[in-house]
């Protein structure tokens, strides 16, 4: 006689004496279990490696303006310091006069003149050693050439290096003043500087360059407005052989109304400075 078919019996052990599942309670899911429901109440889980990942910046930490800063300023100190060694206009008038071919002779004048405006030599001595050398016309296109390409080497080398950390050094009215002459009306603010003898060239190279005028607007600028004052040292160099020529009063009664017109133009700045004080 076959035997009985029975079930398999369920898997585990029941317990002995407890309840069975159903009539027991429900067990209470933590919720740190991975079947249980989320709290109603509270703060959800916070991810650690997520919240790192957020504080961290996108692009790396921000580097600091005061490296290239210093940079900047060892580089303007070693070529002011250059001058005790060597003189521009000594150096034109032994290597530029004497044995050079003439197609050398452009060029390297204003390689020569852009690195002395560079090292802060005085650029009236530049204008007189461009006439006495070169005569009017020649002295006065390699003069503006060598002019304006050591403005730019100085512009370039502070909107590079220093433009940060002089913005944070320039903070308040001085700021607000460079930003509104030369950001707002670029071109026109570096013209006018450039047009009068009085004012420190390097200081407005620099001065611009902490500012937002664009590189085009500063070039343009200088190229066209510095034509009027070099041409009067120029001319005036170009004539001194002949004191009592034309050429040579035309020039230095220029130079009169320009130091004039330069005079009339910081007496109406200042004047304009008290009025807002007093106001």
């Amino acid at each position: 006689m076959p035997a009985p078919v029975t079930s398999p019996p369920p898997p585990g052990p029941a317990p002995a004496d407890g309840p069975t599942p159903a009539e027991g309670p429900t067990p209470v899911v933590g919720p740190g279990t991975a079947d249980g429901p989320a709290p109603e109440h509270g703060p959800a889980p916070v991810d650690a490696t997520a919240s790192v990942d957020a504080a961290a910046p996108a692009d790396g930490p921000a580097r600091s303006p005061w490296p290239r800063f210093a940079l900047l300023v060892a580089i303007l100190g070693a070529a002011a310091g250059s001058l005790l060694l060597w003189s521009p206009t000594a150096l034109l008038d032994g290597g530029l006069s004497h044995g050079m071919p003439w197609y050398w002779r452009g060029p390297l004048f204003a390689a020569v003149y852009a690195v002395g405006t560079v090292a802060f030599f005085p650029r009236p001595a530049l204008n007189a050693a461009a006439g006495l050398l070169l005569g009017l016309q020649e002295g006065l296109l390699l003069a503006v050439l060598g002019t304006t390409l050591g403005a730019a080497a100085a512009f370039g080398l502070a909107r590079a290096l220093g433009q940060d950390a002089l913005r944070r050094l320039l903070r308040g009215r001085v700021l607000v003043a460079l930003d509104r002459h030369f950001t707002d009306r670029g071109f026109r603010s570096v013209l006018l500087l450039r047009l009068f003898p009085g004012l420190p060239f390097q200081a407005a190279n620099y001065g611009a360059a902490v500012s937002g005028v664009r590189f085009g607007s500063f070039i343009g600028a200088t190229a066209l407005g510095v034509i009027p004052v070099t041409a009067v040292y120029v001319a005036a160099a170009a004539t001194a052989r002949e004191p009592g020529s034309a050429g040579f009063l035309l020039s230095f009664g220029a130079l009169a109304l320009l130091g004039l017109a330069t005079l009339v133009q910081v007496g109406r700045a200042a004047a304009r400075r008290r009025r807002a004080v007093t106001d």
